[in-house]
């Protein structure tokens, strides 16, 4: 097991990659802090690891307050006695609106969830990892922080924004035995779209119009098998990188 003995956060584990990951981490050995805004679903995918022998604790979280993040933390170390990895997996659309038709509301809203809340966690979690001179990092970006646009202007904004973070936070304490990268899905089938209510038909049809161009869609599974590779010592050398994981999609 790849990662037996290790004890992960992993932020919206309660659907989508999120759960995929959760779930393969404790298949291959980890004690998982399953973090979720929605008690119900995170509580089912702690129910999916027990009954199948693996080890997890759900916490309800709400990763645009910093009060959540550092209970999910806290819980970690309290439940399991430290903490060496986290995945922040986190995040919320935004109809597609461009930044003509963007409120504050919008943007404030997508940047505390995508990019606040990730910094709030790496934050909290680097003085654990600094203490004991190891710890990985693992950001879901979406290649919507490698392009100009796959979504709107504030989702679009919030991951490029998690990529300069990732980079910055992977060099800086690349020396401390941290490790820091992201993924970069392509289109995979999850529930994310339950997050956006009204799509902006201007702003949709633009970040649609490259989309007769993508191979497939991905599932939540194929995503988590990165974040292993990722999270486990396998990626050893890799630090402060994007892994793009989208069937080919931009490589057109």
């Amino acid at each position: 097991m790849k990662l037996e003995n290790k004890v992960a956060v992993i932020t919206g584990a309660g659907s989508g990659m999120g759960r995929a990951i959760a779930v393969l981490f404790a298949k291959e050995g980890a004690k998982v802090i399953a973090a979720d805004l929605n008690e119900e679903s995170v509580q089912s995918v702690v129910k999916e690891i027990t009954e199948t022998g693996g080890e997890a604790t759900a916490v309800v979280t709400n990763v645009a307050k910093e009060e959540d993040i550092n209970v999910m933390i806290d819980t970690a170390v309290e439940k399991y006695g430290t903490l060496d990895i986290l995945v922040n997996n986190a995040g919320i659309m935004d109809n597609f609106v461009p930044a003509k038709d963007l409120s504050n509301e919008l943007w404030e809203r997508v940047l505390a969830v995508n990019t606040t809340g990730p910094m709030f966690a790496i934050r909290k979690v680097l003085p654990l990892f600094l203490e004991k001179k190891s710890g990985v990092i693992i950001n879901n970006a979406s290649i919507g922080g490698l392009f100009g646009s796959r979504a709107g202007a504030a989702y679009t904004a919030s991951k490029h924004a998690v990529i300069g973070l990732t980079k910055n936070v992977g060099f800086q304490y690349a020396n401390e035995g941290i490790r820091c990268n992201a993924i970069a899905p392509g289109g995979v089938n999850t529930n994310i779209g339950t997050t956006m209510s009204e799509p902006n038909p201007f702003g949709m049809e633009r970040a649609m119009s490259g989309a007769v161009n993508n191979p497939r869609s991905g599932e939540s599974e194929e995503i988590a098998t990165v974040a292993l590779f990722l999270a486990s010592e396998d990626s050893s050398f890799v630090n402060g990188q994007v892994i793009t994981a989208d069937g080919g999609w931009t490589a057109y």
